[in-house]
């Protein structure tokens, strides 16, 4: 991995950074009003726009390395802020509109019905996962029970507290669940998260209760929370159509937590952190993530490529995140989409990424020389990770 010129700009090289392209997100509404009013072809247009017009926009376009200042004072950012305040009412009427659609208006085939969903469920997991992880990282109350609603909505609310109490703190060590491990193919990693998560979850809470001498049950628990926003969504989905209605409601759920977590696999796919003996490990770093520096897959999810600066700077709001240079942070070679797509041929995966992670380690670990134990994270669990 050759070191490569242009590291973050120095001060003054900033740019001022300008809301209304990530108001791109919100081309997903008339994009499912379409589908549910015409059925038929119109459905495709929903995939279309994520995953096959973005990733060729951004070859036209290329990448961004431009960055804003970070200090940028809260009152400039409300457009940013704005958009994902109302992410929450609209998915919820797209959601609940599209069950109401199909089970009480009809009209559509089996095989749109179930197409139809499919494409809410590219949109709660594209534009809605997305909103959540940017607002339930942030320390307000309003921002972080809107992004506990959005993870209801996917029936996922255990990955607020997974991912901020586990993935974070423990990310490239074997505490973390959703450090996809070398070699480790998606159709391995995916059900292995979707069992692992929840339990890694629960102890998680159930230790930081612990040192406030609470017990797990306690019902400032927000595993209760969870649990009670997910069961009034099913509740609400039973109500408008049935059983049917549940069908679909768990049926987008599934296809946005699965996008999810092909995301996930991406973004720390065999990075691992140095194992100091004695089950601790070094401080996550920059180059523990790996980054993207494509402008519009950026846009569309509101920087999330900027991987490495938010797991520097976990609140960092969206536009302020830093893009560093590659001698610093191991760049993926195109945006998200593509990837996740490559990600679900996982001999093709291992052909390409292999050889990026054995390249990776001989560039920020030349002197660990046998990596056995690292291939599968089979290294000692790190001491108080609950």
């Amino acid at each position: 991995m050759t070191a490569i010129p242009g590291a973050e700009p120095a001060a003054g090289e900033f740019v001022r950074p300008s809301a209304w392209p990530y108001w791109m997100t919100l081309a997903f509404v008339p994009l499912v009003l379409l589908a549910l009013w015409q059925g038929g072809w119109t459905i495709a247009l929903i995939p279309f726009y994520g995953w096959v017009l973005m990733p060729l926009l951004d070859l036209l376009v290329g990448g961004s390395e431009e960055n804003a200042d970070p200090d940028t004072p809260e009152s400039e950012l409300f457009w940013f802020k704005l958009l994902t305040w109302i992410w929450f009412p609209l998915e919820f009427a797209l959601v609940f509109g599209a069950i109401w659609a199909i089970t009480r208006v009809g009209g559509y085939g089996t095989v749109e019905e179930w197409a139809l969903m499919f494409g809410i469920g590219v949109t709660t997991g594209t534009v809605g996962i997305v909103h959540a992880h940017e607002l339930f990282h942030k320390p307000g109350r309003f921002e972080r029970n809107l992004g506990d609603l959005l993870m209801a909505l996917v029936l996922y609310g255990h990955f607020r507290t997974e991912h901020l109490l586990v993935h974070h703190p423990w990310v490239g060590t074997p505490r973390d669940t959703v450090t996809a491990r070398y070699n480790e193919g998606f159709h391995r990693f995916f059900p292995r998260v979707l069992w692992q998560g929840p339990q890694s979850a629960w102890r998680a809470e159930r230790a930081k209760l612990a040192r406030a001498g609470r017990s797990a049950f306690h019902p400032s628990n927000p595993i209760w929370k969870y649990i009670l926003l997910q069961a009034m969504f099913l509740a609400l989905a039973f109500a408008i159509g049935g059983w049917k209605g549940v069908g679909l409601f768990a049926f987008q759920a599934l296809v946005a937590v699965w996008q999810l977590e092909l995301t996930n696999y991406v973004e720390h796919y065999g990075l691992t952190r140095r194992y100091l003996g004695e089950g601790r490990y070094e401080p996550p770093a920059l180059h523990h993530s790996w980054d993207s520096a494509h402008r519009l897959s950026g846009l569309l999810l509101l920087n999330l490529q900027r991987h490495a600066d938010h797991h520097i700077h976990p609140q960092r709001r969206y536009p302020l995140l830093q893009i560093y240079g590659p001698e610093r942070v191991p760049r993926l070679p195109t945006g998200y989409p593509p990837l996740t797509a490559m990600a679900m041929i996982p001999p093709l995966w291992r052909r390409v990424f292999n050889p990026r992670v054995r390249a990776w380690r001989r560039f920020y670990y030349p002197d660990i020389e046998d990596w056995t134990a690292y291939k599968t994270l089979s290294l000692p669990m790190p001491r108080n990770a609950g």
